[in-house]
């Protein structure tokens, strides 16, 4: 999930517009996902800008939704438990580093 989206710069700014055109989602649809807490966007709801990363959690909302049938709540719960095993392996990767080799 936290494979980068080649066709954005890293750190961009993105706007709700484009996270929509960027997805299979629509903006009502987009606009639950935040009030779910599965994206943070900042600035005010007229003015909302994502991060860059954003775009590949609404492709990812988006085939959840399609494949699995799932509504946006259970997308948003899905998107969390994602990020955190992404969290926990990064961790894993990184303890599993300082260990001694041999």
């Amino acid at each position: 999930m936290n494979t980068p989206d080649p066709s954005v710069p890293r750190g961009a700014a993105v706007s709700l517009d484009e996270l929509v055109q960027a997805s299979n989602l629509t903006e009502d649809e987009v606009r639950s996902l935040v009030d779910y807490g599965a994206l943070a966007p900042d600035g005010a709801p007229g003015g909302w800008t994502f991060t860059s990363r954003c775009t590949v959690t609404v492709r990812t909302a988006s085939r959840l939704r399609d494949d699995l049938d799932l509504d946006l709540y259970a997308v948003s719960v899905c998107l969390r438990y994602l990020d955190r095993i992404d969290a926990l392996e990064q961790q894993l990767r990184h303890l599993q580093a300082q260990l001694p080799r041999g």
